[in-house]
């Protein structure tokens, strides 16, 4: 373990224990895009890697700077249209694993990119979905990266982009909504699971150096602890290694 390292380093190192080795992933761009390569290369070789470009089993052999990044097609198992990824991997329930990040995540983990305020009318019009609502809803298992603070994180979302748990309890698995829905939030400060029962976010890891008011300052509600609540581990020197060489000129990592 080592003692010099980034929040986001920490982070990506988090998020990327978490991947099973045989999973199929479907990667985002930032962080989740670091921590699935990171994964690949030290922990669990045998994932295959989604972009929704259109590429299947993706290897590549740098960090990829975007989803269309000519480098996913070397080596790749297929190469086909982004149609062709939504309909045949992700609506076909093949997909193991979707990592989604956000603009606000609630206590249920509903994701908002869409806007901030008044959806009418907005103090701030964001990106929109792309492909998160369908990832959210199909992949079977979701996890969450962002960083926190009680902006981000307040009771409720403005705007559900990417449904989580909805209001809680039975209601996603009311509505038939086939995907278990998100499983992990990695945050800045630390690490949340779901309540089996009302689905709400526990806080299970805190990050070395964090104090637990420093998260209650950071959300918007009154969060629950884990009764056995754990000290994230720190990055270890082989995956700060492979992650500085993923991102030589920390243009995520900073």
């Amino acid at each position: 373990m080592i003692d010099n390292y980034s929040k986001s380093e920490l982070m990506v190192c988090c998020a990327a224990r978490e991947i099973k080795n045989g999973e199929v992933i479907f990667v985002g761009i930032g962080l989740p895009n670091i921590a699935v390569n990171l994964a690949k290369r030290i922990y669990v070789p045998d994932i295959k890697m989604i972009y929704e470009a259109g590429v299947f089993g993706a290897n590549p052999r740098r960090l990829p700077l975007s989803i269309g990044d000519p480098c996913l097609v070397t080596d790749s198992t297929s190469v086909c249209s982004m149609s062709d990824i939504f309909m045949f991997y992700l609506q076909r329930g093949l997909i193991d694993v979707g990592f989604l990040g956000g603009a606000q995540i609630d206590r249920f983990g509903n994701i908002n990119s869409t806007v901030i305020g008044n959806y009418a009318n907005p103090k701030v019009r964001l990106p929109g979905s792309g492909g998160a609502c369908a990832i959210s809803i199909l992949a079977k298992r979701v996890i969450i990266v962002t960083k926190q603070s009680k902006r981000s994180f307040p009771e409720r979302v403005d705007f559900i982009t990417s449904p989580g748990f909805l209001g809680g309890g039975e209601e996603r698995e009311s509505l038939g909504i086939p995907g278990k829905g998100p499983e992990i939030v990695v945050t800045d400060l630390g690490v949340y699971n779901f309540d089996k029962v009302t689905k709400e976010m526990i806080l299970t890891s805190i990050h070395p150096g964090i104090e637990i008011k420093r998260v209650r300052e950071n959300i918007g509600w009154k969060v629950k602890i884990s009764d056995n609540l754990k000290t994230t581990q720190k990055p270890t020197e082989n995956e700060i290694k492979m992650l500085r060489e993923l991102d030589p000129n920390r243009i995520y990592l900073k």
